[in-house]
Order: C-alpha cells, then structure tokens, then sequence
C-alpha cells in the first residue's frame, strides 16, 4: 500500500468513526449498526461483552433506556494502525433504572477512552473497547443533592 493509499484508508476510517459517534448522539442506531462489519462492544469497566447486531442492539435499547439523552461531547480522534482512537467525554441523565439502581434524575459527565478496531485493510470496525472509570459516573449520580 502505497502512503497515499493509507493515507486516504485512514481518513475513511477517521470519518466513519465520526459517523459512527454522531449516530449514537442521533439516536439513529440502524446507521451505528452500519458502521460495523461486526458489531461488537467492550465495555472495560464493567466487564460487559455485546457481540453481534442482536446484542449490540439491546446495549443500545438499555443503556437508553437509563439515559435517554446520552450522548458524547468534545471528541478527539487520532489513528494509528488498524484503530481510531477516540477521547471523549460521555453525558447523561440517569431517567431508567441501571443495573439494579433506580432513577436519580442526576446526570453525569465522564471522560473515557474509546478503541476502534479494524481488520488489517479493512474500512468498517469489528469492534469498539471502550474504557472508562465506573465510579466516576457512580459517584455523580448517587452523590447527595
């Protein structure tokens, strides 16, 4: 592959990681959906796996349901060999019950750090690891008003 080659392989996947992050702002999950070859999630913190469309579909529909203004803010990408890097701060307020803990009605704000992977050559991911601090987000939403 020639250094313009990857190049331009890396803007395409620059840009699709920003489709990817706008849709999930959007709420228009189907175009998430799309952005993978594979959908799969890592979720580091907590230990979660969500892999293929089904599973990845429900972590959408739940993690919604708590949160149903989640978004991202503030996103910086950078790529490197077969990943985009994603540095992001994550929002929310807690209207749903969470793994157990009801609704506060607090919202929270956490920075994490996304991986975007991709098979060697290939322009769609095949999976997101995303890492982040739990008690962050935790502490946020149970604190006393």
């Amino acid at each position: 592959m020639t250094p313009s080659d990857e190049a331009s392989l890396r803007d395409r996947r620059l840009a699709l990681v920003r489709r990817h992050m706008e849709s999930e702002n959007e709420l228009d999950f189907e175009a998430t959906l799309a952005t993978f070859d594979h959908p799969r999630y890592e979720l580091i913190a907590t230990g979660q796996v969500y892999d293929g469309a089904d599973e990845v579909a429900g972590y959408y529909r739940t993690s919604r349901a708590a949160f149903p203004d989640q978004r991202n803010e503030n996103v910086v990408l950078t790529s490197a060999e077969d990943v985009v890097v994603a540095e992001f701060d994550l929002l929310g307020t807690q209207l749903g019950e969470l793994a157990g803990y009801a609704p506060t009605g607090r919202s929270f704000r956490c920075r994490m750090c996304a991986l975007f992977l991709f098979a060697p050559g290939g322009e769609r991911i095949i999976g997101e690891r995303v890492y982040f601090d739990q008690g962050t987000i935790l502490r946020q939403l149970t604190a006393d008003a």
